[in-house]
């Protein structure tokens, strides 16, 4: 359950978290067309807080709401500041950061025309997405019986509202069969992605994750090709097959939420030796390292903020 905090940025202000509202004629929440992302910010290794990467979760958000044809009514300056503005107002030292920018109400119908896009960011406090036995041990998965889309038929670079319901489908298949997580395939067979994460599989030292031909660019996944390459890791983008996932040394998921989750079973079958590998506990440490502020190579990627500071001033209203 998310815990109720003190305040939700809405349309350019802070508001009483009971009072942070929708209508229920809401374009978007009748037809699915929204954009929305997910960032953290973390407690540093100095006491100090920061968001991670804050500035491409942005930039995302408006990449999204531009091949959504939502003319996203703020800046990406004013938001990402608004972002850290509402971590402050709710005392969050660490935190999961959930902007939505929606389409209201107005006409109803398929074509929104001039409804008004509107935009909230919300906080809360938020764990390990799997649990913290999942970051140690790993996590069971199961191929799912659903297909993720293909990019012409759903825009799959795009962070929308109405994608993740395949998502949705795809993770109760999987925990009423008694798995934690579903991958889904393709529409040609190949391994696509989580429920809500990337995907990367280890055999013989050589790390590969699915290219961006259906998936989602992950930020995480980013980070984790990054800080791959820079340890001299050998990494490609190459699809894959179910079965030679089966056969994979190591596999994980990668996401905001599930930060680097191993996965220790497909189908039944062990990956590996059924538990997290040497591949996914070095990245796993090099990527805890960078988002707690013990890497200044990448301290670049930490966006600082103060608790209980003055509040920024209200972001005015820009193209994005």
């Amino acid at each position: 359950m998310v815990e109720k905090l003190k305040s939700i940025w809405m349309d350019g202000k802070l508001v009483d978290w009971d009072d942070a509202q929708v209508h229920v004629l809401t374009h978007t929440l009748h037809y699915g067309l929204g954009a929305f992302e997910g960032i953290r910010s973390y407690e540093l290794a100095d006491g100090r807080s920061a968001v991670f990467r804050l500035r491409e979760h942005v930039r995302r958000l408006a990449d999204s709401c531009h091949i959504a044809q939502m003319q996203l009514p703020y800046a990406q300056d004013a938001l990402a500041a608004a972002c850290k503005e509402t971590l402050a107002a709710n005392g969050l030292k660490a935190g999961y950061i959930r902007p939505v920018a929606y389409i209201g109400a107005g006409v109803m119908g398929v074509h929104p025309q001039d409804n008004p896009v509107r935009v909230f960011i919300a906080t809360w406090k938020w764990g390990a997405y799997l649990g913290e036995e999942a970051l140690k041990k790993g996590i069971r998965a199961k191929i799912s019986s659903y297909t993720r889309f293909q990019p012409n038929s759903i825009m799959t670079r795009a962070k929308l509202c109405g994608n993740y319901a395949t998502g949705i489908l795809a993770k109760r298949e999987a925990k009423s069969l008694g798995f934690d997580e579903a991958i889904m395939l393709d529409s040609d067979g190949f391994c696509a992605e989580g429920s809500g994460e990337n995907l990367f599989i280890d055999r013989d030292g050589r790390i590969k994750t699915t290219p961006l031909t259906c998936v989602l660019p992950g930020i995480t996944r980013d980070t984790v090709l990054r800080l791959a390459q820079d340890a001299g890791l050998p990494v490609e983008e190459q699809r894959f097959s179910r079965d030679e996932l089966y056969i994979a040394d190591e596999a994980f998921f990668t996401g905001t939420a599930a930060e680097v989750t191993p996965i220790r079973e497909v189908d039944g079958r062990a990956i590996g030796k059924g538990e997290p590998g040497p591949v996914v506990k070095r990245i796993q440490e090099a990527f805890f390292a960078v988002v707690q502020g013990r890497n200044p190579k990448y301290s670049g990627w930490l966006d600082p903020y103060e608790v209980g500071g003055a509040p920024s001033k209200k972001p005015a209203r820009a193209r994005a």
